[in-house]
């Protein structure tokens, strides 16, 4: 009877939403390139990312410019630019973002940091070997997930108003029931099939961070330091953040005071921001008014684009992995400069991955668990 044939058009949204969310969730566990674990090897400031965020990064670099005397740092938070040399990237976009005023406020040039794409290229080729989840794709798996949903809501509404068009029509028997119970059972599994993974870091992102915590001190073994201990202070700051060192370990009480000052100012923009609407939630990230984190590349999201219609971009990205202006934590994560992480991986790498999407907090200075 044609009120049988009524919940074709349910039927197919249904369909149609399920797959779309089967193929972003795919996207969302992509890795596009797969390397292996870098062990004990990793990077100083990949490890950094991995840990602590683009945050994590910042304060990473700023340390590691300080200890080699090309920028002063004051108590009043007022950061001068003493020499313009560079040993990469991310140095090039301190220095950049100090500008030729040669001095900045700590506060604005965190975030203005945290948003260059010489940053937000570490979280990308960290991403691409699998040990961290892209931010875009998994604010998309979600959104994907959420349509099955509006899916089962159109339905719900279809079986309603089938018994009351078939009233109207001489002789009918009434609608099948079966056919929309079957398609709620089928979207509730959808539901259950296309759930999006947990966390920004990988399985094989705390695997990666368990490697480095041997009960020893992380410090990265290649890159240019100014000495040996100076390594071994900086893998501390990477891996455990400003909190966990302290000011006595940094050597700088006024360094150490002013960059977990800022720290926290970021958080607390953070936190305004999402209060506000205007920041993301566990939902993924967003390119909106908020303090700085990681959204994910465009170059990125073009791999993913390409095969299932997933972008890695977020929403307004444009140079490259900047993601426009500004951008929002995503996953609701939040590595404030007043809790303690880990000496090693497990503090905030493994909290990250399992309940950073809750908003949890994992070490001192950090701009996101992962994110």
């Amino acid at each position: 009877m044609w009120h049988n044939a009524f919940y074709l058009l349910p039927g197919v949204l249904l369909a149609a939403t399920a797959l779309y969310a089967s193929q972003a969730k795919q996207a969302a566990q992509r890795v596009s390139d797969p390397k292996g674990l870098p062990g004990r090897g990793i990077a100083l400031l990949e490890a950094a990312f991995l840990s602590g965020g683009p945050g994590r990064v910042f304060d990473t670099a700023l340390v590691r410019m300080h200890r080699r005397g090309h920028v002063v740092v004051s108590r009043s938070r007022l950061v001068t630019l003493t020499a313009t040399a560079t040993v990469d990237e991310v140095d090039d976009a301190i220095v950049d973002a100090i500008g030729p005023s040669r001095s900045r406020d700590l506060d604005s040039l965190r975030v203005a940091v945290m948003r260059a794409p010489a940053v937000q290229a570490v979280g990308d080729a960290l991403a691409a070997r699998g040990l961290l989840r892209n931010p875009e794709r998994l604010r998309r798996a979600r959104t994907a997930r959420r349509s099955i949903w509006l899916a089962l809501a159109v339905t719900v509404a279809f079986a309603a108003a089938a018994p009351l068009l078939a009233s109207d029509e001489p002789g009918s028997d009434g609608p099948a029931l079966g056919i929309p119970l079957v398609l709620l059972v089928l979207g509730l599994v959808s539901l259950l099939v296309t759930r999006p993974p947990k966390g920004r870091v990988t399985p094989a992102g705390r695997r990666q961070l368990g490697l480095m915590d041997t009960g020893k001190p992380w410090h990265p073994h290649h890159g240019a330091f100014v000495s040996g201990a100076d390594a071994v202070l900086l893998g501390t700051v990477a891996m455990g953040g400003l909190t966990l060192l302290g000011a006595d370990g940094l050597g700088d009480a006024e360094l150490h005071e002013a960059m977990l000052a800022a720290a926290g100012a970021d958080q607390t923009a953070r936190a305004v921001a999402a209060s506000a609407g205007t920041g993301s939630s566990s939902s993924g990230s967003s390119c909106a008014t908020g303090s700085a984190v990681w959204c994910g590349s465009s170059s990125d999201s073009s791999d993913s684009s390409g095969s299932s219609g997933s972008s890695g971009s977020s929403g307004s990205s444009d140079s490259g992995s900047s993601c426009g202006s500004s951008f929002s934590c995503s996953s609701g994560s939040s590595c404030s400069s007043g809790s303690s992480g880990s000496s090693g991986s497990s503090g905030c790498g493994s909290s990250s991955g399992s309940s950073c999407g809750g908003g949890s907090s994992c070490g001192g200075g950090g701009g996101g668990c992962g994110s």
